[in-house]
């Protein structure tokens, strides 16, 4: 199995069985972990769903809303922007891509989001669409993958016309 080395130069050495197995492992794992917060994100930020995304000094930051430190402070205020700012929202998570540091404990995941959404505006709820990526740090302790690191970076956005025709709210 091929590694990058520090100069970008492929490393064609071969990594022990049991090392590759955990890195198959560890990114089915991180697919999930995109997942999850999507689910969660979908449930209004559900501090219940979000918190246990996430390492107890991580951050989240997305330009436009907000920058939260630790993971209490994150699921806090996930919440608070969907109470506040996303009334309503259907996250597509897209191509995660999974990067190891040289330890393999810890990794770079980034992936693409495309969002339907009903966002508070002056005049009242407007039905709108987001598209952008993700780009997050992750370690595994106490055999799980968490998010030490989250960036949300929009890039497009527009108003949907015409509006939402259906909008159900998602069980929990």
């Amino acid at each position: 199995m091929a590694r990058a080395a520090p100069d970008g130069r492929l490393n064609m050495a071969p990594l022990p069985m049991e090392e590759r197995l955990f890195r198959i492992e560890a990114r089915q794992e991180m697919e999930g972990l995109v997942a999850r917060y999507a689910h969660g994100a979908d449930r209004r930020n559900d501090p219940a769903i979000m918190r246990p995304l996430f390492h107890a000094d991580a951050t989240w930051s997305a330009e436009g809303f907000a920058t939260f430190h630790g993971a209490a402070a994150i699921a806090r205020g996930l919440a608070r922007i969907a109470a506040e700012q996303v009334l309503w929202s259907i996250h597509y998570m897209v191509a995660p891509h999974v990067e190891f540091m040289e330890d393999a404990r810890s990794a770079r995941c980034r992936w693409y989001l495309w969002e339907l959404s009903t966002m508070a505006g002056d005049s009242g709820p407007e039905d709108r669409w987001l598209g952008g990526w993700y780009d997050s740090l992750t370690i595994y302790e106490e055999e799980e993958w968490k998010f030490t690191s989250v960036k949300l970076d929009l890039r497009v956005q527009g108003v949907a016309t015409p509006p939402w025709a259906i909008k159900k709210a998602f069980a929990p």
